[in-house]
C-alpha cells in the first residue's frame, strides 16, 4: 500500500464533514438500501471528495470499485483508506498508461450493474464488445468532454444503455464548472508555479461555464484576460463581460500564460508556439491532455527539462522557453487539489442520486442521454441552502394560480 491509511481517513473525514447533501443522502441509501444487490463501477479522480460519494454508494448497498479517470489526479493516502472501508480500489498516482487501462478492464470485468463515469472512458471500453455489456442498466456521466462521446455513441445508434447527463444539470454545470474548475484552476496554476497572477496577460481558451470561471478568477486577481472561441454568441458574451476577444494566433503573441478549457484538441500547437513570449505559462482544464499539443511541443524544443515539481521547461532554437504545466493534464487535479469541497458535495450529490434513479428506473428507460431528473436538481439545490444559512420565499397560492394563468394561455 503506497498511501498513509491514517492520514488518507483524515482527508476523507474532513471532506465528509464539509458535504453535508452527500451525507445526508448517505443516511437515507443506509435506510433505504437501494442498490443492494448491484455492482457500481466509478471511475472519478480518485481523491478524498470521490471517496466520500464511493462510500455514501456503499451505504446503499452497492458493491462499489473504483478505477483512476487520470493517472496525475490519484491521491494515495485517500486510496489506502477506502480501500481499508472495503471499496476495491485501481489507482495509483503518476501510475502508468498501461495501469490506468488495466484498472478500467478489471472495472468492466465486474460485470457492472451501474457505471459513474468521468470522461466515458469506461463507458467507451464497455462498447468495444458487445459480449462485455452485461448486465449494465445505466451510467452517469460527469463532464462535457464524456457527454460528448456520449452523444456520438446516440447519434450512432451504437449507445446499448441509458446515460444520465449529469454535467448539463444546473447544480452541476452552473456551480461545479463555473465555481470549481475557476478555484481550482488557480489553485494549480499557484501550486505549481508559485507566480503573481496580477499584471500577467492570461489567455483563456473557451467560455464555456469553466472558461467563463477561469476567466472571472484571473480577472479577480489582477490579470488581463484575453479569451479566444469559435463560437461567436460565446465570443459576444465574452466581450460584453469584459473581457478583450482575439483569435489565439493573436493572443498567444501576449501571452503570459493560456489556459484551455475546451474539451477540443490542439488548441494550442505549433503556429502558436512559434510566436509565445519568452516564459510563457502553458495550463489545460479540459478532461484529456490533448488541448496543448505535447507532440508540436516536443517537435520544436530543442531541450526540456523539468523545472519545478510539476512544471516542464521546452527550450525553443532561438531562446525562448515554454513552461507546460502538470504535462498538459487537467491542472487543478494535476497539480492543485481539485474543485473545492463545498462544490463537489453538490456534483457527487447529483451523481448519488441519479445512479439512485438508474438502480429504479433504468431497466424502463430507453437507451439514451437522458437529463438529470428536474426533481432531483431541485432537490439538490434546497438541501444545499441550509447549510449555507440561506433561506427563500414560498410562492402564494396567488402567484401559483397566476403562473399557471399564464401556462394556460388564458
Amino acid at each position: 500500500m503506497v498511501g498513509d491509511l491514517e492520514r488518507g481517513r483524515l482527508k476523507i473525514d474532513w471532506a465528509r464533514s464539509r458535504m453535508p447533501v452527500l451525507e445526508g443522502i448517505r443516511r437515507r441509501f443506509e435506510s433505504e438500501q437501494p442498490f443492494r444487490g448491484l455492482t457500481v463501477s466509478a471511475v472519478l479522480h480518485v481523491e478524498a471528495k470521490t471517496c466520500a460519494l464511493a462510500l455514501a454508494l456503499r451505504a446503499g448497498g452497492a458493491e462499489v470499485r473504483l478505477a483512476a479517470g487520470n493517472p496525475l489526479s490519484t491521491d494515495d493516502d485517500a486510496v489506502a483508506a477506502v480501500q481499508d472501508a472495503g471499496v476495491e480500489t485501481h489507482a495509483r498516482k503518476g501510475e502508468s498508461l498501461a495501469d490506468y487501462r488495466a484498472g478500467l478492464v478489471r472495472l468492466v470485468e465486474a460485470d457492472p450493474d451501474l457505471i459513474v463515469d468521468d470522461g466515458a472512458d469506461l463507458v467507451a471500453l464497455v462498447h468495444t464488445d458487445r459480449g462485455k455489456r452485461g448486465r449494465v442498466r445505466g451510467s452517469t456521466e460527469e463532464t462535457t468532454t464524456g457527454v460528448t462521446r456520449l452523444r456520438a455513441l446516440e447519434r450512432s445508434g451504437r449507445l446499448l444503455f441509458p446515460a444520465i447527463d449529469v454535467n448539463d444539470a444546473a447544480m452541476k454545470h452552473l456551480f461545479d464548472n463555473r465555481y470549481g474548475t475557476g478555484q481550482s484552476t488557480i489553485d494549480g496554476l499557484l501550486s505549481a508555479t508559485n507566480l503573481l497572477v496580477a499584471g500577467k496577460v492570461c489567455v483563456v481558451a473557451g467560455y464555456g461555464w469553466c472558461g467563463k470561471g477561469v476567466a472571472a478568477r484571473l480577472h479577480g486577481l489582477g490579470g488581463d484576460v484575453i479569451v479566444t472561441e469559435v463560437d461567436p454568441v460565446r465570443a459576444l458574451e465574452a466581450r460584453l463581460d469584459g473581457f478583450r476577444v482575439r483569435p489565439m494566433l493573436d493572443a498567444a503573441r501576449e501571452a503570459d500564460l493560456i489556459v484551455t478549457v475546451t474539451g477540443s484538441t490542439r488548441v494550442v500547437r505549433e503556429e502558436h508556439f512559434r510566436v509565445l513570449k519568452d516564459g510563457c505559462l502553458l495550463a489545460n482544464s479540459g478532461h484529456f491532455d490533448v488541448e496543448v499539443s505535447k507532440r508540436d511541443l516536443e517537435g520544436l524544443a530543442v531541450s526540456h527539462r523539468t523545472a519545478r515539481p510539476g512544471v516542464e521547461e521546452y527550450r525553443f532554437a532561438d531562446g525562448r522557453r515554454a513552461y507546460l504545466l502538470g504535462e498538459g493534464r487537467l491542472v487543478n487535479l494535476a497539480a492543485g487539489q481539485g474543485h473545492p469541497v463545498e462544490i463537489m458535495d453538490l456534483s457527487f450529490a447529483l451523481q448519488a442520486l441519479s445512479a439512485e434513479h438508474l438502480a429504479r428506473h433504468g431497466l424502463e428507460m430507453a437507451p439514451r442521454v437522458h437529463p438529470v431528473p428536474a426533481d432531483l436538481d431541485r432537490s439538490v439545490a434546497l438541501a444545499a441552502l441550509a447549510p449555507m444559512g440561506v433561506g427563500i420565499d414560498l410562492p402564494t397560492e396567488e402567484q401559483v394560480q397566476y403562473a399557471q394563468s399564464w401556462q394556460g394561455g388564458t
